[in-house]
């Protein structure tokens, strides 16, 4: 097992109920969580600051992308709701990423800030029909390195591009990778997927995971699995 839980169970449910109880049955010290837009649309912040009290590192998803100094309140109102980690979207530009850098380090605790660089429902088709024509790891590697550069701490990519952007970026910036699925599981609706093995053997730091877990009967048991098929269950 891991002191630095490695696994984010993500917390992607329409209603506040389903994500209170899959917490009473998730152990704070074996995993973090996502909260993301649909439940914090519907919910509100005090979703972040239940499961942050329950003991829960939180990482608040909504990937803000917007003027800088937009983005940069956001961030930092996410923070004073006890966020661990957040992110914005690379493509919001340079600016926009130093704004938001540079408020949370006024925060007395500021929480890991993280970009989101393709997402991992997208492949090349998709991404040549909004005009970003190539391939998604050319794009991938282009905003992490502009990520890097403004000095944010990490970012989200699929596992399928953590192997290059770690070569060619180095050991300190984090990646965060979705796109995981078990060996058992279907894939859903991500393209570029690899086994949790697979993700952290390519340099993946933190790996979120959902319906392999939230959907499972026993979501701990399930957590279990996945531990061991990477090799930390004792």
């Amino acid at each position: 097992m891991t002191p630095d839980p490695r696994i984010i169970v993500a917390l992607d449910f329409p209603a506040e109920a389903r994500a209170l109880a899959l917490l009473e049955r998730l152990d704070p010290a074996r995993c973090r969580v996502k909260v993301g837009k649909e439940l914090f649309t519907r919910v509100g912040p005090r979703l972040v600051e239940t499961a942050a009290a329950a003991g829960f590192d939180v990482f608040l998803d909504l990937k803000f992308h917007d003027i800088p100094n937009t983005v940069a309140a956001a961030c930092a109102a996410a923070a004073d709701l006890g966020a661990w980690m957040m992110n914005v979207h690379a493509s919001g530009g340079p600016a926009m990423l130093r704004a938001a850098r540079e408020r949370l380090e006024a925060h007395p605790s500021p929480p890991l800030l993280i970009a989101v660089t393709v997402l991992t429902s997208l492949d090349s088709a998709d991404l040549a029909a909004v005009g970003c024509a190539g391939d998604p790891a050319e794009r991938v590697l282009k905003l992490a390195r502009l990520t890097q550069s403004a000095g944010l701490d990490g970012i989200v990519c699929s596992p399928l591009e953590a192997a290059s952007v770690r070569a060619a970026l180095g050991a300190d910036l984090k990646l965060v990778t979705p796109g995981v699925r078990p060996a058992s599981a279907e894939r859903g609706d991500q393209k570029r997927v690899m086994t949790p093995a697979q993700a952290l053997s390519a340099g993946a730091d933190y790996l979120v995971i959902g319906r392999p877990i939230t959907g499972a009967p026993e979501p701990m048991r399930a957590l279990a699995a996945i531990e061991q098929e990477i090799g930390w269950a004792s």
